[in-house]
Parts: C-alpha cells; sequence; structure tokens
C-alpha cells in the first residue's frame, strides 16, 4: 500500500476538498514545533460514524485544553466529516479529524497570532491488532508511565502525549507483541498506548479508574454494556500484581474495538466467553 502521503482521494482541509497529495502544511507550522496539536480516531460502518457527536465535543475540549480557539462548532465539525466521509467513497471507514496551531506570526513557544486549523482524513483501515483481534493480542509492559494530571492535561486527546506511545509501541513489536501495557505515575495499571484495557475475575470487570488517562469513548461505551448486562464493573486502581489473578482480559478503543488480550508481560489470560461476547455485541452495535 502506498504512504500516508501518496494516495488517490481528497481530504477535507480548512473548509474545502483539497486533493489528497496537496494537503500539506508549512514546515514552520507551530504544531510540528510544540505539539500543539489535539485529534480524533473514528470508525464509520456501513456509511455512519460511530458517536461521531462524541467525538466532537471531545475534540472541541481538547483543544481549550491545549488554549487553541476552535474555529468550528460541534454542527460544523460534524457536516465537515460527512463530508469527507461521502467524498471517500467509503462505508466502513476510518476517520481522522485533526485540530492544529499553524504557520503564522509565532514562532516560538507562544502561538496566539497563529491560525488554528483543521482537517479531515478517510481511509480504509482493517483490524487494529491484525490477527490478534480473534487470537488475543500479547503486550509488553512499558518502561514510561502515564504522567501525572499536575504535568500536563492528560484528559485531552493531545498529540504530545503520544510520544512516549510512539517510544514504546516500537520497543513491544520489536518484542514481537502487539502494543505495551503502561502504568500510571503512581505505579497502577493504565492503559494500552492507544487503548484502554478491561480484566474479568469471578465474573465481575475490573478496569483502572481513568483519572490520568483518556476515558476513551469505546471504553465508557463497553462499560455501559456490561452494566446493560448486569454484569458488575469496578473502575478502581489496579496494582500490576494483581493481573496474575485476573482470568480474562481485553482492549477497547476506537482502532482497537474489543481486543482480546492473552498476555501481558508474565502474566496470561484465556480469551473467555466474556470477552467474546462483548466484543461481538460491541460488533453488533455499531454496526446497528
Amino acid at each position: 500500500m502506498a504512504g500516508y502521503d501518496d494516495r488517490d482521494g481528497v481530504i477535507w482541509m480548512d473548509g474545502e476538498l483539497v486533493p489528497w497529495r496537496d494537503a500539506n502544511v508549512h514546515l514552520l507550522s507551530h504544531a510540528m514545533h510544540y505539539a500543539s496539536s489535539v485529534f480524533e480516531g473514528e470508525r464509520a460502518y456501513n456509511g455512519k460514524i460511530f458517536k461521531s457527536r462524541a467525538h466532537s465535543e471531545r475534540l472541541i475540549a481538547s483543544a481549550e485544553a491545549l488554549d487553541m480557539p476552535m474555529p468550528y462548532t460541534i454542527d460544523q465539525i460534524e457536516a465537515a466529516k460527512e463530508e469527507a466521509l461521502e467524498a471517500s467513497g467509503l462505508q466502513d471507514a476510518y476517520v481522522r479529524a485533526l485540530v492544529w496551531r499553524g504557520s503564522g506570526e509565532d514562532m516560538g513557544v507562544a502561538s496566539a497570532k497563529n491560525p488554528v486549523r483543521m482537517a479531515v482524513a478517510v481511509w480504509p483501515w482493517g483490524a487494529y491488532y491484525g490477527d490478534a483481534k480473534m487470537q488475543g493480542a500479547k503486550l509488553d509492559i512499558a518502561e514510561w508511565k502515564r504522567p501525572s494530571p499536575e504535568t500536563i492535561p492528560v484528559h485531552a486527546k493531545a498529540a504530545g502525549l503520544y510520544m512516549i506511545c510512539t517510544i514504546s509501541k516500537h520497543k513491544a513489536e520489536a518484542k514481537g507483541c502487539s502494543d505495551a501495557l503502561f502504568m500510571d505515575y503512581r505505579g497502577y495499571v493504565a492503559e494500552a498506548t492507544g487503548a484502554n484495557v478491561f480484566f474479568v475475575k469471578d465474573g465481575e470487570v475490573h478496569t483502572p479508574l481513568a483519572d490520568c488517562f483518556l476515558n476513551g469513548i469505546t471504553r465508557q461505551t463497553v462499560i455501559q454494556m456490561l452494566k446493560d448486562k448486569g454484569i458488575n464493573v469496578i473502575e478502581r486502581h489496579i496494582m500490576p500484581e494483581e493481573m496474575a489473578g485476573f482470568e480474562q482480559c481485553w482492549l477497547t478503543g476506537t482502532a482497537a474495538e474489543v481486543t482480546p488480550v492473552g498476555q501481558i508481560g508474565d502474566y496470561t489470560f484465556e480469551v473467555g466467553e466474556l470477552t467474546r461476547e462483548i466484543a461481538g455485541d460491541y460488533e453488533k452495535l455499531v454496526r446497528s
């Protein structure tokens, strides 16, 4: 497959559809130097973006957290995504909405004089973890930790927060793993590089309290699905050694959807009935 900069099609950019290969920004864009960028990853199923408005609301909230005044309303963002999706000709697709500080009068840390820009790109994307979607992913344990809320806006979906994710995922893949699991700054289990994590024990589901990392939209969806099935969901701080006592494990995320986990470091899990059931229920929900 061609690189992401060399494809046919169009990208919605600042209010117009631009030929894919021409959707470029200047080298001195503020985001490229100072990480002044936020984004959303979304999936369309049967021509409809799942939880689209919730993603648009979070995009605006993330931009506000980084002191970037959004030039578009939620309704305008929704319209932009629909236009980009329709122009792609795809029914099942990944949708990336991106907001960033562009180039302008400022080229230091401060960038209040630079325009805030937005783009929406759409492309086909299959299972994020490949065969692990059915067999169970293998995760490394990351050397880095999720930071304290006092150090960075941890609840924004901000590009800068993914720097340690890239490093950790590269190291995990070099070891033959699909991903890496982070602990947080206190040593509690946090999340994977781009997905939240759930564990099963004695018929109950345990998931880390999202107090220093992104409370994923898919995470929230799956928690509600479990509660609707009468399953007790416990959001709490989880110590890493507790993983030895959990029976099942899965990841959730827009890209990951619901992906079973077979191993994290030295801890192993079965791809059990509840994991398969919730994965199947989620697939039905997004296509309903």
